[in-house]
């Protein structure tokens, strides 16, 4: 190799690195469009590839490569949108390595994109919305219901936190590539991460539950020769304290489980059943 073919093989590669800022670019983009186009078909594949088209674009300098790049990221996609991050750090690292002419096909990049989505779904499911959420929302409950102005603020911890932690997913996707990946979910650290997160969600929900949940019956039964009436909440609380929040939770859960997770349904039927049975006397 001549010294001048030298020069411009090392210009190209130089031009094909991907720097912080097209990753940056890339996350901005897909944390500001990750549900914005999703359709039956590809969910979240145009947003995927819209995500990462112009760092494609930096790699495929010829325009049929670029095409073929674009169709391969234009099949379906679906994961979780902060832990996913991880997925668009890997494809961007494999595509940087089939444009400095690694063998890569494509089928493999699609074969990585389409085995991930479902394991980073599961986590960033676990620990993003079961976990980090409900934890955030309980301390802003906390500082609520004591009259402090600081609950209205720290729900913006959520998703100020989320932007960090998908932040970091990316990068650490594109530095380590698909191997290191797929060797720590072979080792099963993946499942005990995601074991760990469930329990602790599920320790926050009940404390929430617990905490929250007020229900207390105002009946009452008067019998004869007794001067005092029969409490029906007192002979609950003798059976088991916090019998009605309980049984309010898990008609919720049967609700959810049964008839599917309609918020909008469960929010309305408890404001309706709770004002019927106000009216009625039978709650207080």
């Amino acid at each position: 190799m001549s010294g001048t073919e030298a020069y411009n093989a090392a210009i190209m590669e130089q031009e094909q690195k991907l720097t912080k800022k097209d990753l940056r670019g890339v996350y901005n983009t897909w944390y500001f469009s990750t549900e914005l186009s999703n359709s039956y078909e590809r969910l979240q594949a145009l947003a995927f590839c819209n995500a990462i088209s112009k760092p494609l674009r930096k790699l495929y300098r010829d325009d049929e490569k670029y095409k073929d790049a674009l169709r391969r990221h234009l099949q379906f996609y679906n994961s979780e949108g902060t832990f996913g991050c991880m997925i668009h750090g890997i494809v961007l690292s494999m595509e940087e390595q089939k444009a400095g002419g690694a063998e890569i096909p494509g089928e493999i990049i699609t074969g990585i994109k389409t085995g991930l989505m479902g394991p980073m779904a599961g986590i960033g499911d676990t620990i993003i919305w079961g976990t980090l959420k409900a934890i955030i929302l309980a301390l802003a409950c906390t500082f609520a219901m004591q009259g402090q102005s600081l609950g209205a603020l720290i729900p913006f911890l959520f998703p100020l936190s989320g932007y960090f932690i998908g932040w970091y997913c990316l990068t650490l996707g594109y530095k380590v590539g698909k191997d290191s990946i797929m060797k720590v979910m072979q080792s099963g650290l993946i499942n005990d991460i995601i074991t760990g997160s469930s329990i602790l969600g599920l320790f926050m929900m009940g404390a929430l539950s617990s905490s929250y949940v007020k229900v207390k019956t105002v009946l009452q039964f008067s019998m004869e020769n007794t001067t005092e009436p029969i409490v029906l909440q007192n002979i609950l609380d003798q059976i088991l304290p916090g019998m009605l929040p309980l049984a309010v939770i898990f008609g919720i859960y049967y609700y959810f489980t049964h008839k599917g997770a309609n918020y909008n349904k469960v929010i309305f039927g408890l404001l309706g059943i709770s004002l019927l049975c106000a009216l009625l006397g039978i709650l207080g």
